[in-house]
C-alpha cells in the first residue's frame, strides 16, 4: 500500500510519462477547471502534484556511466 506521498510521486510521474512537454498544462487545466467548481480539496492535490511535477523535470539526469 502506498502513503499519500508515494501517491503524488506516482501520479506526477505517471502525468509526465503520459503528456511529456505538456504535461504542466495538463495539470494547470485540471487546477483552473477544479478552481471553477470551488473544489478545493481537488485544487491542492493537484497543486502538490505540481510541485512534484516540477521536482522530477528540474532534476538532472545523471550520465551514463
Amino acid at each position: 500500500m502506498m502513503t499519500p506521498e508515494q501517491e503524488l510521486w506516482a501520479c506526477a510521474l505517471h502525468i509526465e510519462r503520459q503528456h511529456g512537454e505538456n504535461a504542466s498544462g495538463f495539470i494547470a487545466e485540471r487546477i483552473q477547471a477544479l478552481t471553477l467548481a470551488a473544489d478545493k480539496a481537488g485544487v491542492e492535490r493537484w497543486q502538490a502534484i505540481a510541485d512534484k511535477l516540477d521536482q522530477i523535470t528540474q532534476t538532472p539526469s545523471r550520465p551514463p556511466q
